[in-house]
């Protein structure tokens, strides 16, 4: 398993990438497979804990945990088509068998997934400490855009009104 420390996002870059992922529901996770492709698949969102901790549901036998089992690096993606915002974290990814914070987490919502209820023995969590992030949005959404898009078709001048910045480190 590859496994690296590296730095945390900061505080305040915490906050802000919460601010961003709060309303998204659904989350992109990639992982690597042992021949170097990536795997993405939709895993539902739950709410960024203060440090920056994200958590996900899984069985024990997923191909996503195996994947975590030999490369813990993962990047989770979020959209937002409507207000125009998208997320990308990078970070590293441990599985944890805790029925507390099993417990703590669960809603019925997640039957879903999981039909036989948080007792199942194979029910786990993936835990996703991020370090580095990177958002893009727009200010006014749609209407910004359409009017960004009518003002460039009249004068050519290519559309500045969207936002992008990267937090955080990549690991050394």
């Amino acid at each position: 398993m590859t496994t690296q420390t590296s730095p945390r996002l900061q505080a305040h870059e915490l906050d802000l990438l919460r601010e961003k992922i709060k309303d998204i529901r659904i989350t992109m996770m990639t992982t690597q497979e042992s021949d170097g492709d990536f795997h993405t698949r939709p895993m539902s969102t739950h709410e960024m804990d203060p440090d920056g901790t994200m958590w996900f549901f899984s069985y024990d036998d997923s191909n996503k945990v195996r994947e975590i089992g030999q490369n813990n690096r993962v990047a989770l993606g979020f959209s937002d088509p409507g207000p125009e915002t998208y997320v990308s974290l990078s970070g590293h990814a441990d599985v944890v068998k805790d029925k507390a914070k099993i417990d703590e987490l669960w809603s019925d919502f997640l039957k879903t997934w999981f039909p036989n209820g948080k007792d199942d023995p194979r029910i786990c969590l993936i835990k996703v400490n991020a370090h580095a992030g990177e958002y893009w949005d727009r200010p006014g959404g749609k209407m910004m855009t359409l009017f960004e898009m009518a003002k460039g078709a009249l004068t050519g001048q290519p559309d500045t009104s969207g936002r992008n910045e990267k937090l955080g480190d990549e690991p050394k």
